[in-house]
C-alpha cells in the first residue's frame, strides 16, 4: 500500500514539474526578465567576491613595503598551484574569459558549464591574490555569462533564448567590476554580441543596473578612481593628445604582438608540460616584484596615484615596461585573467610619462600629468580591445570627468588607426583561433540568409595521415580520381593537399611526414554557417577541389566536406 502511495507521489511531482517546465516555455518574454534581475544580482555578488579576494588579500600577501621574499615567492607558488588546478580540473578556465564567452554565444550553443564558472571565479581570484599581474572584469564576463548559461538551461529555455543570456551576463560583470552600468551595455553589445541594435538591450540594461546597485549597496557609491577635475588649458593640447594617440596605438600593437607570439610558442610545447607553464610567467613576475612592488597585481591603487600626478617620471615609463611584459608573459604561460585592467595600468602609466614631458616642455600651455594618464588608460584600452566607444564612456564614468572626453576621442581615434594598421586581427579573435575556435565576423553573420554549406556539404570521404611521407602519400593517391585531400592526425582535419603541391615538396622533402609540412593551425577551410560564394573563394585561391567543414569551437572538428561541384550544382551550372 506504502509503495504504491509513494508511486503515486513520485508520479504526481514529475509531472508537477514538467508541467512547470512547459509553463516557462510558454512564458520565456517574461521569464528572460526575471533572470535579467537574478543574473545581475547574483554576477554583482560574485565581482563583490573578486575584488576582496584580488585586492584586499594580494595587499596583505605582498605589501610594498614587505620583505622582497614574499613578492618572489607568492607569484610563483600561486601560478604553479593554479596551474595544476587548471590543467588537471578547469581546462575551460584558463585565459580572459572574453574570447571563451564569445564562443559560448557563437560557437557551443550558448553552453558554459558551472564547473567552468566555480574553476573561473576560484582560480583567476587565486591567480590575481598572489601578485599575478592581470585583470579580474574579463574573467568577471565569463563568470557572467555563465550564471546565465547555467540559470538557462536549468530552467529549461531553449537554446536560443540561453544563448540571450550571454550578453545579459556579460554586461552585468562589466557593470560592477568597473562600477560602469552604461559602458557595460555598450560593451556587451559592441563587443560580446557584435550588434548596437540586438534585441536584448532591454534585458542587458536591467541587468547592468541590477549588478550596478549590488556594487553600491556592498561596497559604497565610489568611483573606481577618484581624479581632480582637469580643464583643456589651451588648443594646442589636442596635437599633444593626438601623439598621445600614437603612442598609445604603437603600444597596443606591441602588446597584442607580444602576447600572441609568445603563447604561439608556449602553445608549441608539448601537453604535459602544460601544467607548469604558468610558473614561467610567476616566476618572471616574482623576480620583477623582487626589485619594483608596483609590478605585482592588478594595481588600481598606482594608477589612482598616476591619475592624480603623484608619481614620478622615471617610475611611470620603467612601468610601462615591465608590466608591459610581465603580463604578456603572465598570460601567454597560461594564468588565469584578463587583460582589461593591465590594459589600464599600461594606458594610464603611458599617459602619464608622455604628460609629463607635455608639460616640462609646454607648461603653460598643457594640463598636469594627471590629465594625460585619463585619456592614456582610454587610448591604450581603445587600442588593444578595439571597443572605442566603450572606451570612452567607460573612462567618463569611472572619472567622471566631462572635460577629457573631446581629448579621449582624438585620442581613441588615433589610437584605434594605428593599432588597426600594425595589428590587423583583434586580440581576442587571435586568441579565439590560436585556440583553434573561428568565431563569425560581423560580415559572415549577414551572409546567413543566403547559401550556406551546410545545405550542400556531404559526408568525408578519402583523407591522408598527418605520419606519412610525402613519398608514401604520392604512392596512395597516384589512383585516386580526386586531386584534394584532407591531412588528419589525432585530433581531426589538419591541413588540405592537392597533387601538384605533394609534387612540388616531393623534390625537396620526399621523407618528411605530412604533419610537418602543412600548417595546423592555418588552412582552408570553411564552417557550416559560411556561405557558397566564400567556400568557391577559398578553393580559388588555395587551387583545391574539396573544403574541409569544421566547427567553430574546434578547428580540427570535421564536420564534413564541400566540393567544387556541389558548389556549382547549387548555383545551377551544370556539368559540361
Amino acid at each position: 500500500m506504502s509503495e504504491g502511495v509513494q508511486t503515486t507521489s513520485g508520479s504526481w511531482w514529475k509531472t508537477s514539474l514538467l508541467g512547470r517546465v512547459a509553463e516557462l516555455r510558454q512564458r520565456e518574454g517574461q521569464v528572460f526578465l526575471v533572470l535579467a534581475l537574478v543574473i545581475g544580482a547574483l554576477t554583482g555578488l560574485a565581482v563583490v567576491a573578486f575584488i576582496l579576494l584580488t585586492e584586499r588579500m594580494g595587499m596583505r600577501l605582498y605589501p610594498v613595503g614587505g620583505a622582497p621574499w614574499r613578492r618572489l615567492l607568492f607569484p610563483v607558488v600561486g601560478s604553479l598551484g593554479i596551474g595544476y588546478l587548471l590543467y588537471r580540473y578547469f581546462p575551460n578556465a584558463r585565459g580572459s574569459g572574453v574570447p571563451q564567452t564569445k564562443a559560448a554565444l557563437f560557437a557551443r550553443e550558448g553552453r558554459i558549464t558551472l564547473r567552468t564558472v566555480l574553476g573561473k571565479f576560484f582560480c583567476t581570484s587565486a591567480t590575481l591574490a598572489s601578485g599575478i599581474p592581470l585583470g579580474r572584469e574579463g574573467p568577471s564576463v565569463q563568470v557572467g555569462a555563465g550564471i546565465g548559461s547555467v540559470l538557462g538551461r536549468l530552467l529549461g529555455l531553449r537554446t536560443e533564448q540561453v544563448k540571450k543570456l550571454i550578453p545579459v551576463g556579460a554586461a552585468a560583470a562589466i557593470a560592477a567590476a568597473f562600477n560602469t552600468p552604461l559602458a557595460a551595455v555598450l560593451f556587451s553589445l559592441e563587443e560580446i554580441t557584435g550588434d548596437l541594435y540586438a534585441p536584448v538591450m532591454g534585458a542587458v540594461v536591467l541587468a547592468s543596473a541590477t549588478a550596478w546597485m549590488v556594487l553600491r549597496v556592498s561596497l559604497g557609491n565610489h568611483p573606481l578612481f577618484k581624479v581632480p577635475q582637469y580643464q583643456l588649458v589651451h588648443p594646442v593640447e589636442f596635437a599633444v593628445y593626438a601623439v598621445l594617440g600614437v603612442a598609445g596605438g604603437v603600444v597596443s600593437a606591441a602588446f597584442a604582438k607580444l602576447l600572441l607570439g609568445m603563447r604561439a610558442r608556449f602553445l608549441r610545447f608539448p601537453q604535459k608540460t602544460v601544467w607548469f607553464q604558468p610558473v614561467a610567467g610567476g616566476l618572471l613576475v616574482g623576480v620583477m616584484g623582487w626589485f619594483v612592488p608596483q609590478v605585482l597585481g592588478v594595481g588600481y591603487g598606482f594608477v589612482g596615484e598616476a591619475l592624480n600626478g603623484r608619481m614620478a617620471f622615471q617610475l611611470m615609463l620603467l612601468l610601462v615596461v615591465l608590466k608591459l611584459i610581465a603580463v604578456t608573459a603572465s598570460y601567454a604561460s597560461g594564468n588565469a585573467g584578463g587583460i582589461f585592467g593591465p590594459a589600464l595600468f599600461i594606458g594610464a602609466m603611458l599617459g602619464g610619462t608622455v604628460g609629463t614631458v607635455a608639460h616640462h616642455l609646454f607648461p603653460t600651455y598643457t594640463a598636469t600629468p594627471g590629465a594625460y594618464a585619463i585619456v592614456g588608460m582610454g587610448a591604450v584600452f581603445a587600442g588593444i580591445v578595439r571597443a572605442p566607444m566603450t572606451s570612452v564612456l567607460m573612462i567618463f564614468e569611472m572619472t567622471q570627468d566631462y572635460a577629457v572626453i573631446v581629448p579621449l576621442m582624438i585620442a581613441n581615434l588615433v589610437s584605434l588607426f594605428i593599432a588597426s594598421r600594425l595589428q590587423h586581427e583583434p586580440i581576442y579573435e587571435a586568441l579565439a583561433v590560436q585556440d583553434g575556435i573561428h568565431l563569425p565576423t560581423a560580415k559572415t553573420r549577414q551572409r546567413y540568409g543566403r547559401r550556406q554549406v551546410r545545405v550542400v556539404m556531404q559526408p568525408a570521404g578519402e583523407s591522408l595521415p598527418a605520419e606519412i611521407t610525402i613519398r608514401e602519400a604520392l604512392e596512395r593517391v597516384r589512383s585516386s580520381e580526386v586531386r584534394t585531400w584532407l591531412v588528419t592526425d589525432r585530433r581531426g582535419v589538419v591541413g588540405v593537399i592537392n597533387l601538384s603541391w605533394l609534387e612540388r615538396e616531393l623534390a625537396e622533402h620526399a621523407d618528411k611526414k605530412l604533419g610537418e609540412l602543412v600548417d595546423k593551425l592555418v588552412f582552408p577551410h570553411v564552417h557550416a554557417d559560411h556561405g557558397l560564394d566564400l567556400a568557391l573563394e577559398r578553393m580559388g585561391a588555395n587551387q583545391i577541389e574539396i573544403l574541409p567543414v569544421v566547427n567553430r569551437a574546434d578547428v580540427h572538428k570535421l564536420e564534413g566536406i564541400v566540393t567544387l561541384r556541389n558548389v556549382l550544382d547549387a548555383y545551377g551550372v551544370g556539368r559540361a
